[in-house]
């Protein structure tokens, strides 16, 4: 079994900053891909910033210059560094690992999301 737990989210005003966090448990040998997506209310879930294991991050294009995602692969954790947030940037964000399980086999995993909100 494995776990996602995601944490950072609240309420901001716009040009703010938060943090998202990230933690896998459970049986893990090796994660590859790790991500965050969002979805705004009565929007499509969409890509953010994923960021392969040993390669370079990739952003959405409108979050390019303001959000930075890092690993810490020793912690089994993914963070999303948010700076100056604006009101179209609220959301409930998801946190997505692509876990390799000792047996090797390997899939997509999610957490419950963690809503965060940007007031103008």
């Amino acid at each position: 079994q494995v776990k996602l737990v995601e944490s950072g989210g609240g309420l901001v005003q716009a040009g703010g900053s938060l943090r998202l966090s990230c933690v896998a448990s459970g049986s893990i040998f090796i994660i590859n891909g790790m991500g965050w997506y969002r979805q705004a209310p009565g929007k499509q879930r969409e890509l953010v910033a994923v960021v392969p294991r040993g390669g370079s991050a990739n952003y959405a294009d409108s979050v390019k210059g303001r959000f930075t995602i890092s690993r810490d692969n020793a912690k089994n954790t993914v963070y999303l560094q948010m700076n100056s947030l604006k009101p179209e940037d609220t959301a409930v964000y998801y946190c997505n690992q692509q876990i390799v399980g000792p047996s090797g086999y390997g899939m997509d995993y999610w957490g419950l999301g963690t809503l965060v909100t940007v007031s103008s």
